[in-house]
């Protein structure tokens, strides 16, 4: 990486090596470096790497340097909240950016209960109020509506709905329930299977003996890739679609591809949209890190927009003390890596978009 980013990834580093509060600004990057999700890491620290280079370029957060430090969020949600607690407390972080499970961030959020601001970037369940957290991710009714309403119009009337068994998935569950009983569909069927216990070839299984026309999957990280790359061998593949609402280019790639035809992804981001903003984003990463680098992806290009919200609120409020962010927060505007957003509310208001897979690619076709 080059040197105009400082990037700690021992936590105990910075801990003992944290610098005085007007010498740099150090954000805390919480991002599975381990388990289900592990495949995340290095494409999210890359784009908050980008991020951080570019505010270094023009002079940091608040006449400040910033500087990274890894927390890896694939653990146990109170094995992480403690140690970032436990750098809050003892001031080596000046904020948080998020790109984990719903479940790490309920544990942080009370664990640092606003002593530091904290941007919380994936998708998640809705309902996140907590003083100092700002979100960017779509709630499931947004995330959900465009894919499920383009699919039933089509001709997808029976549902699987399919989902790891934690927060997010339920939620997601309960918001397709809603959307699909008003779109005139039912749901046929509906299974939770632990993250990282999920037996592939049974839950394909149990798709086809459902005899349904689509699953909703809430699988995520490598749960998610085991399924799909079972169910390309299956002879519903082409028969029957499958949305998935935490499916990015890493997960297609892990997968193998898919040229089914019937493999959707609903997200606010793919490395594959043609926006003007996209496409400089892409550039400049590339540029960075070399065409061999970790491919972008909703998740990544995340954590790029969450160090860039965390700059844009310190200059708008003169601080980056959490409650003077959130004094500031509305109507908030943000040149993002996927283009520009507002915050209302504490929440991003930007599109999502329905791609499909096409090979080891995607391709963007639609919108909501």
């Amino acid at each position: 990486m080059p040197h105009d980013v400082v990037l700690i990834t021992d936590p105990l580093e910075a801990l003992l090596m944290a610098p005085p509060p007007d010498q740099a600004v150090r954000v805390g990057i919480v991002v599975p470096a381990s388990g289900t999700l592990g495949l995340l890491a290095p494409s999210t620290l890359n784009c908050a790497a980008l991020a951080a280079a570019e505010l270094n370029a023009a002079g940091g957060v608040l006449g400040r340097p910033v500087e990274l430090v890894l927390v890896d969020g694939g653990r146990p949600p109170a094995e992480v909240a403690a140690e970032v607690g436990g750098l809050v407390q003892a001031r080596a972080l000046s904020a948080l950016v998020g790109t984990h499970a719903s479940d790490v961030r309920v544990a942080l959020a009370y664990a640092v209960g606003g002593a530091v601001p904290y941007v919380y970037t994936p998708p998640y369940e809705g309902g996140e109020r907590t003083p100092g957290v700002f979100l960017l991710g779509e709630t499931p009714e947004r995330q959900l509506r465009p894919a499920l309403d383009q699919l039933v119009a089509a001709r997808a009337q029976r549902w699987m709905l399919l989902g790891n068994d934690y927060v997010w998935p339920r939620r997601v569950h309960a918001a397709a329930h809603r959307q699909l009983a008003r779109a005139g569909a039912r749901v046929v069927a509906e299974r939770y299977v632990p993250r990282g216990g999920a037996d592939a070839a049974e839950l394909v299984e149990q798709v086809a003996t459902a005899r349904v026309d689509a699953v909703l999957l809430s699988l995520v990280g490598s749960d998610l890739v085991a399924f799909n790359r079972q169910f390309a061998r299956s002879p519903m593949a082409g028969r029957v679609a499958r949305v998935c609402a935490a499916l990015e280019e890493n997960g297609l790639l892990g997968a193998g591809g898919d040229g089914s035809g019937e493999l959707y992804a609903a997200m606010g981001y793919f490395a594959a949209l043609a926006t003007d903003a996209s496409l400089a984003f892409g550039e400049r990463y590339a540029a960075r890190f070399g065409p061999d680098a970790p491919v972008l992806n909703g998740h990544s290009e995340g954590a790029y927009d969450g160090v860039h919200l965390l700059a844009t609120l310190a200059r708008r409020a003169g601080t980056l003390a959490a409650p003077a962010l959130d004094a500031v927060a509305d109507g908030t505007r943000v040149a993002g890596g996927r283009g520009p957003f507002v915050m209302r509310g504490r929440h991003a208001e930007q599109p999502v978009y329905v791609a499909r897979a096409d090979g080891l690619d995607f391709e963007v076709i639609a919108s909501g």
